[in-house]
């Protein structure tokens, strides 16, 4: 049987009205669905009993499971989530203040084969279905009610495993489903959708917009660009750059620069010059990250005093600039890692017991 999950709410409308039942009664699911987050039909008790009986018969309602939860000293709390084939995907939960944000993934994996990254370098398995990204939401909410932690999810952040753009028919009807008003009601100012920059793909922020675009740029030149994100980097980084100043965004909206500094890579003055001036003619906000190491990589975190230095020489030149502090580096909250992590423990154990053949 299909999830019911993964139907946004005018197709739900319409399986409901083929089922022999009225349109309203598809609203008052998907109110049970999204906003009350009721994970069994038989809850669901507004709705007549024979429908509840039907609903059980032709569909199925089935959540990710969560297989691994990690909570990090300063509030982080990542869950390693395993969907309904096995699959192993990763959310966080990021406080801010009383409230949380969430970061979502859209893939298991992913094809851009970023160098810094652990789910770069875990290479691409599948995309994820739009259901099961917006339940990604349902999970953490209900993770928060039973952990005492409230039940809002104040922002959402496509920043996960996966690169947005090369999943977009699912990550659209992610955000169709996330946006609806009858259920978790997120607005477009509410969610972030963190891109690589895939050309002839940018234009979907202007035509949909169901999401605020931020570009991983995290390099001042091509060259650097290669090296960290040789995926992204086909797209030469002054035609990119060109791009994003004819994208189309309401007033007063600018477009979010992400980059993570890298001791060593990208971090000096002189790196910080060179974005000034890649920059200078766009309507831009940048958001300075630390790198988080990951297991198996070699890049290494900036040094403090380096992060300072750039960021002021990147004010001083008239740029917005937020430095985002790095969190939950003790529960390897960078994406990719704890999922890395677990099937390396999987692996060892596999490997200890040895080959399920009969032979050991």
């Amino acid at each position: 049987m299909r999830n019911i999950l993964e139907l946004t709410c005018p197709e739900l409308e319409e399986a409901v009205q083929a089922m022999g039942h009225q349109s309203f009664r598809a609203r008052q699911l998907w109110q049970w669905l999204w906003r009350k987050g009721v994970r069994e039909f038989s809850a669901m008790t507004n709705l007549a009993r024979d429908f509840r009986e039907q609903l059980i018969r032709e569909w199925a309602l089935v959540w990710p499971e969560v297989h691994e939860v990690q909570t990090s000293s300063d509030g982080t709390v990542k869950l390693l989530l395993r969907l309904a084939d096995g699959a192993l995907v990763e959310t966080v939960l990021i406080p801010d203040k009383e409230r949380y944000t969430q970061c979502l993934s859209c893939q298991i994996g992913c094809p851009m084969g970023c160098t810094f990254c652990s789910t770069g370098l875990m290479g691409f398995s599948r995309n994820m279905t739009g259901g099961e990204i917006a339940a990604q939401v349902l999970v953490a909410r209900d993770y928060m009610r039973t952990h005492g932690l409230g039940d809002e999810v104040k922002n959402l952040v496509y920043m996960g495993m996966g690169e947005p753009l090369t999943n977009w028919d699912e990550v659209r009807r992610s955000l169709q489903i996330l946006s609806n008003a009858e259920g978790l009601e997120f607005s477009r100012r509410r969610i972030t959708l963190s891109t690589c920059a895939i050309k002839g793909k940018m234009d979907v922020f202007g035509i949909e917009g169901l999401a605020l675009p931020a570009i991983s740029l995290h390099a001042p030149t091509q060259e650097i660009r290669e090296s960290l994100m040789p995926g992204a980097a086909r797209w030469p980084i002054e035609e990119l750059i060109a791009a994003l100043q004819g994208m189309e965004l309401k007033a007063r909206e600018r477009v979010t620069i992400e980059y993570i500094l890298i001791k060593g890579v990208n971090d000096s003055l002189q790196h910080a010059r060179q974005l000034v001036r890649l920059l200078s003619h766009l309507k831009c906000k940048i958001n300075l990250i630390a790198y988080n190491p990951g297991p198996g990589i070699e890049y290494a975190a900036p040094a403090p005093g380096d992060v300072l230095a750039f960021e002021e020489l990147l004010r001083k030149k008239g740029f917005t600039v937020t430095l985002r502090k790095s969190k939950g580096q003790d529960i390897a909250a960078a994406c990719g890692q704890l999922k890395t992590e677990v099937q390396g423990r999987m692996n060892s154990t596999t490997s200890k017991e040895g080959p399920n053949d009969g032979t050991a």
